[in-house]
Protein backbone atom coordinates (compact mmCIF):
# COMPACT_ATOMS: atom_id res chain seq x y z
CA UNK A 1 0.00 0.00 0.00
CA UNK A 2 2.88 2.41 0.84
CA UNK A 3 4.20 1.47 -2.50
CA UNK A 4 1.11 2.47 -4.04
CA UNK A 5 0.87 5.66 -2.49
CA UNK A 6 4.42 7.19 -3.33
CA UNK A 7 3.63 5.61 -6.61
CA UNK A 8 0.57 7.88 -7.26
CA UNK A 9 2.22 10.97 -5.15
CA UNK A 10 5.14 10.62 -8.00
CA UNK A 11 2.77 10.82 -10.65
CA UNK A 12 0.59 13.39 -9.66
CA UNK A 13 4.19 15.75 -9.02
CA UNK A 14 5.02 15.03 -12.69
CA UNK A 15 1.39 16.21 -13.60
CA UNK A 16 0.64 12.81 -15.40
CA UNK A 17 -2.67 10.79 -12.78
CA UNK A 18 -3.64 8.26 -14.53
CA UNK A 19 -7.31 7.26 -15.31
CA UNK A 20 -7.64 4.07 -17.48
CA UNK A 21 -4.12 3.49 -18.41
CA UNK A 22 -4.03 6.52 -19.85
CA UNK A 23 -2.45 9.95 -18.34
CA UNK A 24 -4.64 12.48 -17.54
CA UNK A 25 -4.21 16.09 -19.19
CA UNK A 26 -3.73 18.58 -16.44
CA UNK A 27 -3.36 22.73 -16.01
CA UNK A 28 0.03 23.74 -14.90
CA UNK A 29 2.31 21.25 -16.97
CA UNK A 30 4.51 23.59 -19.14
CA UNK A 31 4.43 23.13 -22.89
CA UNK A 32 8.38 22.77 -24.24
CA UNK A 33 9.42 22.94 -27.74
CA UNK A 34 10.80 20.85 -29.61
CA UNK A 35 9.58 18.21 -27.94
CA UNK A 36 6.04 18.79 -27.49
CA UNK A 37 5.38 19.11 -31.43
CA UNK A 38 6.52 15.45 -31.31
CA UNK A 39 4.27 12.44 -30.82
CA UNK A 40 3.00 12.01 -26.60
CA UNK A 41 2.15 7.74 -27.50
CA UNK A 42 1.44 7.62 -23.89
CA UNK A 43 -2.05 9.69 -24.31
CA UNK A 44 -4.93 8.07 -26.01
CA UNK A 45 -5.34 10.06 -29.11
CA UNK A 46 -3.33 13.23 -30.79
CA UNK A 47 -3.72 15.17 -33.79
CA UNK A 48 -1.40 17.61 -36.70
CA UNK A 49 -4.08 19.48 -38.13
CA UNK A 50 -3.15 21.73 -41.23
CA UNK A 51 -5.10 23.99 -43.20
CA UNK A 52 -5.23 26.95 -45.63
CA UNK A 53 -5.68 28.67 -48.71
CA UNK A 54 -3.48 28.65 -51.19
CA UNK A 55 -3.36 29.93 -54.77
CA UNK A 56 -1.51 29.21 -58.31
CA UNK A 57 0.23 30.84 -60.79
CA UNK A 58 -2.86 31.44 -62.35
CA UNK A 59 -4.75 32.82 -59.74
CA UNK A 60 -6.25 29.94 -58.83
CA UNK A 61 -7.41 29.76 -55.47
CA UNK A 62 -7.57 25.98 -53.37
CA UNK A 63 -8.68 25.09 -49.79
CA UNK A 64 -5.83 22.55 -48.30
CA UNK A 65 -6.28 20.55 -45.68
CA UNK A 66 -3.76 17.93 -44.20
CA UNK A 67 -4.43 16.09 -40.52
CA UNK A 68 -2.51 13.05 -38.82
CA UNK A 69 -4.09 10.92 -36.04
CA UNK A 70 -2.44 9.24 -33.55
CA UNK A 71 -4.16 6.75 -31.34
CA UNK A 72 -3.14 4.51 -28.61
CA UNK A 73 -6.13 1.43 -28.27
CA UNK A 74 -4.55 -0.26 -25.19
CA UNK A 75 -4.66 -3.24 -27.58
CA UNK A 76 -1.75 -5.90 -26.89
CA UNK A 77 1.21 -3.78 -25.59
CA UNK A 78 2.38 -6.51 -23.89
CA UNK A 79 2.65 -8.48 -26.63
CA UNK A 80 6.76 -8.43 -28.62
CA UNK A 81 5.81 -8.50 -31.42
CA UNK A 82 6.80 -6.10 -34.67
CA UNK A 83 3.23 -6.48 -35.68
CA UNK A 84 0.86 -5.76 -32.29
CA UNK A 85 -0.92 -2.38 -32.95
CA UNK A 86 0.11 -0.72 -30.26
CA UNK A 87 -0.12 2.74 -31.67
CA UNK A 88 -2.60 3.41 -34.60
CA UNK A 89 -2.10 6.15 -37.45
CA UNK A 90 -4.27 8.06 -39.54
CA UNK A 91 -3.87 10.68 -41.91
CA UNK A 92 -6.25 12.80 -44.25
CA UNK A 93 -6.22 15.03 -47.07
CA UNK A 94 -8.56 17.22 -48.53
CA UNK A 95 -7.88 19.67 -51.65
CA UNK A 96 -10.80 22.29 -52.56
CA UNK A 97 -11.15 23.77 -55.58
CA UNK A 98 -15.04 24.99 -56.65
CA UNK A 99 -14.33 24.82 -60.14
CA UNK A 100 -14.53 20.67 -59.52
CA UNK A 101 -17.63 21.25 -57.56
CA UNK A 102 -17.03 18.52 -54.99
CA UNK A 103 -13.97 18.17 -52.44
CA UNK A 104 -11.13 15.36 -53.51
CA UNK A 105 -10.24 13.91 -50.59
CA UNK A 106 -7.94 10.76 -49.68
CA UNK A 107 -7.36 9.15 -46.30
CA UNK A 108 -4.70 6.49 -45.40
CA UNK A 109 -5.13 4.10 -41.77
CA UNK A 110 -1.93 1.98 -40.63
CA UNK A 111 -0.80 0.10 -37.33
CA UNK A 112 2.99 1.72 -36.49
CA UNK A 113 6.01 -0.29 -37.25
CA UNK A 114 9.36 -1.19 -39.54
CA UNK A 115 9.94 2.23 -40.36
CA UNK A 116 7.52 2.71 -42.41
CA UNK A 117 4.53 4.02 -40.50
CA UNK A 118 5.62 6.67 -37.23
CA UNK A 119 4.75 8.97 -35.09
CA UNK A 120 8.30 10.30 -34.01
CA UNK A 121 9.01 11.79 -29.98
CA UNK A 122 11.54 14.55 -29.51
CA UNK A 123 9.83 16.38 -32.99
CA UNK A 124 7.48 16.23 -35.57
CA UNK A 125 7.95 13.66 -37.62
CA UNK A 126 4.57 11.60 -38.72
CA UNK A 127 4.57 9.39 -41.69
CA UNK A 128 2.23 6.63 -43.02
CA UNK A 129 3.97 5.35 -46.19
CA UNK A 130 4.55 8.05 -49.02
CA UNK A 131 1.89 10.59 -46.49
CA UNK A 132 4.53 12.30 -43.83
CA UNK A 133 4.41 15.27 -41.99
CA UNK A 134 8.37 16.50 -40.72
CA UNK A 135 9.31 19.43 -38.96
CA UNK A 136 12.53 20.58 -40.53
CA UNK A 137 14.67 23.94 -40.80
CA UNK A 138 11.83 24.94 -38.68
CA UNK A 139 9.48 24.80 -40.95
CA UNK A 140 6.54 21.82 -41.64
CA UNK A 141 6.80 19.83 -44.61
CA UNK A 142 4.11 17.79 -45.84
CA UNK A 143 4.17 15.44 -48.79
CA UNK A 144 1.01 13.79 -49.84
CA UNK A 145 0.15 11.37 -52.66
CA UNK A 146 -3.45 11.11 -52.48
CA UNK A 147 -5.52 9.03 -55.33
CA UNK A 148 -6.70 12.51 -57.29
CA UNK A 149 -3.85 14.88 -56.44
CA UNK A 150 -0.60 15.17 -54.41
CA UNK A 151 0.77 17.85 -52.24
CA UNK A 152 4.43 18.95 -51.78
CA UNK A 153 4.10 21.76 -49.32
CA UNK A 154 6.42 23.74 -47.20
CA UNK A 155 4.88 25.78 -43.85
CA UNK A 156 6.85 28.17 -42.58
CA UNK A 157 6.07 29.91 -39.28
CA UNK A 158 5.80 33.94 -39.08
CA UNK A 159 4.49 34.36 -35.82
CA UNK A 160 5.09 32.81 -31.97
CA UNK A 161 3.17 29.87 -31.00
CA UNK A 162 -0.36 30.66 -29.71
CA UNK A 163 -0.83 28.46 -26.41
CA UNK A 164 -4.65 27.64 -26.25
CA UNK A 165 -6.43 27.83 -23.42
CA UNK A 166 -4.15 28.31 -19.79
CA UNK A 167 -0.50 27.83 -21.39
CA UNK A 168 -2.07 25.11 -23.30
CA UNK A 169 -3.92 23.65 -21.48
CA UNK A 170 -7.27 23.70 -23.14
CA UNK A 171 -10.15 23.17 -21.27
CA UNK A 172 -13.23 20.68 -23.56
CA UNK A 173 -15.91 19.97 -21.34
CA UNK A 174 -17.37 20.89 -17.39
CA UNK A 175 -14.85 18.43 -15.83
CA UNK A 176 -10.89 19.35 -15.83
CA UNK A 177 -10.23 16.21 -16.89
CA UNK A 178 -11.98 16.95 -20.32
CA UNK A 179 -9.15 18.75 -21.75
CA UNK A 180 -6.48 18.75 -24.15
CA UNK A 181 -3.01 19.89 -25.15
CA UNK A 182 -3.20 22.51 -27.36
CA UNK A 183 -1.09 25.37 -29.55
CA UNK A 184 -1.73 26.58 -32.23
CA UNK A 185 0.89 28.46 -35.18
CA UNK A 186 -1.19 30.93 -37.60
CA UNK A 187 -0.22 32.58 -40.05
CA UNK A 188 2.27 30.33 -41.52
CA UNK A 189 3.61 31.08 -45.05
CA UNK A 190 3.26 28.08 -47.93
CA UNK A 191 4.78 27.38 -50.51
CA UNK A 192 5.20 24.33 -53.32
CA UNK A 193 3.32 22.86 -55.32
CA UNK A 194 0.11 20.57 -55.81
CA UNK A 195 -0.44 18.24 -59.01
CA UNK A 196 -4.13 17.86 -59.85
CA UNK A 197 -5.91 17.45 -63.18
CA UNK A 198 -2.60 15.66 -64.59
CA UNK A 199 -0.37 19.35 -64.33
CA UNK A 200 1.56 20.22 -61.45
CA UNK A 201 1.54 23.76 -60.37
CA UNK A 202 3.34 26.08 -58.23
CA UNK A 203 1.47 27.45 -55.29
CA UNK A 204 1.69 29.99 -52.52
CA UNK A 205 -0.30 31.19 -49.56
CA UNK A 206 -1.09 31.06 -45.74
CA UNK A 207 -2.15 28.23 -43.15
CA UNK A 208 -2.82 27.21 -39.75
CA UNK A 209 -1.36 24.49 -37.85
CA UNK A 210 -3.23 22.82 -34.53
CA UNK A 211 -1.52 20.31 -32.50
CA UNK A 212 -3.00 18.50 -29.73
CA UNK A 213 -2.95 15.48 -27.27
CA UNK A 214 -5.09 14.41 -24.70
CA UNK A 215 -6.99 11.28 -22.94
CA UNK A 216 -10.35 12.35 -22.40
CA UNK A 217 -11.79 15.58 -24.83
CA UNK A 218 -15.57 15.16 -24.92
CA UNK A 219 -18.17 14.85 -22.33
CA UNK A 220 -20.67 11.61 -22.70
CA UNK A 221 -23.15 13.88 -23.70
CA UNK A 222 -21.39 15.43 -25.81
CA UNK A 223 -22.41 15.01 -29.71
CA UNK A 224 -19.25 17.10 -31.72
CA UNK A 225 -17.78 20.16 -32.00
CA UNK A 226 -18.27 23.43 -33.92
CA UNK A 227 -14.35 24.61 -34.83
CA UNK A 228 -12.78 27.42 -36.79
CA UNK A 229 -9.12 29.04 -36.85
CA UNK A 230 -9.14 32.08 -39.28
CA UNK A 231 -5.84 34.15 -40.20
CA UNK A 232 -7.07 37.75 -40.21
CA UNK A 233 -5.98 40.30 -42.75
CA UNK A 234 -4.33 42.84 -40.63
CA UNK A 235 -1.90 39.49 -39.09
CA UNK A 236 -4.37 38.90 -35.58
CA UNK A 237 -5.45 35.12 -35.76
CA UNK A 238 -8.86 33.71 -34.65
CA UNK A 239 -9.72 30.26 -32.72
CA UNK A 240 -13.21 29.60 -31.64
CA UNK A 241 -14.76 26.58 -30.96
CA UNK A 242 -18.05 24.93 -29.08
CA UNK A 243 -18.83 21.65 -27.61
CA UNK A 244 -22.73 20.66 -29.12
CA UNK A 245 -24.74 18.41 -26.80
CA UNK A 246 -26.80 15.80 -28.50
CA UNK A 247 -29.53 18.61 -28.68
CA UNK A 248 -27.61 20.84 -30.49
CA UNK A 249 -27.01 23.45 -27.56
CA UNK A 250 -23.73 24.06 -26.16
CA UNK A 251 -22.32 22.24 -23.45
CA UNK A 252 -18.95 23.83 -23.08
CA UNK A 253 -17.29 26.81 -25.76
CA UNK A 254 -13.86 28.68 -25.94
CA UNK A 255 -11.03 30.38 -27.99
CA UNK A 256 -8.48 32.75 -28.43
CA UNK A 257 -8.23 35.76 -29.91
CA UNK A 258 -4.33 37.53 -30.74
CA UNK A 259 -4.25 40.59 -32.15
CA UNK A 260 -1.64 42.00 -34.76
CA UNK A 261 0.30 43.34 -31.87
CA UNK A 262 0.75 40.02 -30.41
CA UNK A 263 -1.83 40.57 -27.24
CA UNK A 264 -4.01 37.64 -26.58
CA UNK A 265 -7.47 37.17 -25.40
CA UNK A 266 -8.69 33.62 -23.92
CA UNK A 267 -11.90 33.73 -24.78
CA UNK A 268 -14.54 32.66 -21.54
CA UNK A 269 -16.96 29.89 -22.90
CA UNK A 270 -19.98 32.25 -22.57
CA UNK A 271 -18.19 34.52 -24.88
CA UNK A 272 -18.17 32.51 -28.19
CA UNK A 273 -21.45 32.08 -29.97
CA UNK A 274 -21.88 30.26 -33.66
CA UNK A 275 -25.44 30.53 -35.28
CA UNK A 276 -26.26 29.07 -38.41
CA UNK A 277 -26.49 31.55 -41.17
CA UNK A 278 -27.61 28.93 -44.24
CA UNK A 279 -27.21 24.94 -44.51
CA UNK A 280 -25.97 22.32 -46.62
CA UNK A 281 -27.54 18.63 -46.61
CA UNK A 282 -24.76 16.02 -48.16
CA UNK A 283 -26.38 14.26 -51.29
CA UNK A 284 -24.24 11.21 -50.44
CA UNK A 285 -24.32 11.11 -46.24
CA UNK A 286 -27.74 12.70 -45.42
CA UNK A 287 -25.94 14.87 -43.30
CA UNK A 288 -27.07 18.81 -42.91
CA UNK A 289 -24.19 21.11 -42.35
CA UNK A 290 -24.57 24.88 -41.43
CA UNK A 291 -21.78 26.00 -43.46
CA UNK A 292 -22.57 29.62 -42.99
CA UNK A 293 -22.26 30.82 -39.79
CA UNK A 294 -22.17 33.73 -37.87
CA UNK A 295 -19.55 33.96 -35.41
CA UNK A 296 -19.28 35.92 -31.80
CA UNK A 297 -16.11 35.65 -30.23
CA UNK A 298 -15.72 38.65 -27.63
CA UNK A 299 -16.20 42.07 -29.30
CA UNK A 300 -16.05 40.34 -32.55
CA UNK A 301 -18.60 39.45 -34.96
CA UNK A 302 -17.85 37.98 -37.93
CA UNK A 303 -20.07 36.02 -41.35
CA UNK A 304 -18.13 32.99 -41.63
CA UNK A 305 -19.04 31.69 -45.96
CA UNK A 306 -17.55 28.77 -47.37
CA UNK A 307 -15.65 28.86 -50.21
CA UNK A 308 -18.20 25.96 -51.95
CA UNK A 309 -20.72 24.03 -50.01
CA UNK A 310 -19.57 20.56 -50.26
CA UNK A 311 -16.38 19.99 -48.63
CA UNK A 312 -17.97 16.84 -46.97
CA UNK A 313 -15.61 14.26 -45.99
CA UNK A 314 -16.11 10.58 -46.14
CA UNK A 315 -13.39 8.99 -43.50
CA UNK A 316 -15.33 5.84 -42.83
CA UNK A 317 -12.64 3.94 -44.19
CA UNK A 318 -9.64 5.37 -41.52
CA UNK A 319 -11.38 7.29 -38.57
CA UNK A 320 -14.65 5.73 -38.78
CA UNK A 321 -16.67 9.12 -39.29
CA UNK A 322 -18.37 11.99 -41.80
CA UNK A 323 -17.98 15.46 -41.42
CA UNK A 324 -17.43 18.96 -43.11
CA UNK A 325 -14.16 20.33 -43.25
CA UNK A 326 -14.29 23.54 -45.13
CA UNK A 327 -12.17 26.45 -46.43
CA UNK A 328 -14.41 29.75 -45.36
CA UNK A 329 -13.95 33.75 -45.74
CA UNK A 330 -14.51 36.02 -42.67
CA UNK A 331 -16.71 38.66 -43.51
CA UNK A 332 -18.48 41.86 -41.99
CA UNK A 333 -20.38 44.08 -43.33
CA UNK A 334 -19.52 42.54 -46.69
CA UNK A 335 -16.07 43.21 -46.60
CA UNK A 336 -13.24 40.19 -46.35
CA UNK A 337 -11.42 40.46 -42.94
CA UNK A 338 -9.74 37.04 -43.41
CA UNK A 339 -9.82 33.77 -44.09
CA UNK A 340 -9.45 29.88 -42.14
CA UNK A 341 -10.70 26.89 -42.16
CA UNK A 342 -14.32 25.74 -40.66
CA UNK A 343 -14.83 21.83 -39.23
CA UNK A 344 -18.32 20.52 -38.21
CA UNK A 345 -18.22 17.19 -36.29
CA UNK A 346 -21.35 14.80 -35.08
CA UNK A 347 -23.91 16.05 -37.84
CA UNK A 348 -23.72 12.53 -39.33
CA UNK A 349 -23.49 10.63 -36.11
CA UNK A 350 -22.62 11.57 -32.79
CA UNK A 351 -18.69 11.71 -32.42
CA UNK A 352 -17.16 9.17 -30.67
CA UNK A 353 -13.56 9.95 -29.29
Amino acid sequence: MRLLVVCFALLWACGSVVADGYPMVQSGRELRFPDDHGSHPAYRTEWWYLTGWIRDGEGKEYGVQITFFRNRPRVAEDNPSAFAPKQLLFAHAALASPGHGRLRHDQRAARTGFGLVQAAQGDTDVRIGDWSLQRTDGDFVARIAAREFRLELRFRPTQPLLLQGDGGYSRKGAQARQASYYYSLPHLAVSGSISVDGATRQVSGTAWMDHEWSSEILAPEASGWDWVGVNLKDGAALMAFRIRDQQGGTLWAGGALRSRNGETRILAPGEVHFEARRRWRSPRSGATYPVAMRLRAGDLVLDLEPLMDDQELDARRSTGTIYWEGAVRAVRDGAELGRGYLELTGYWKRLRL
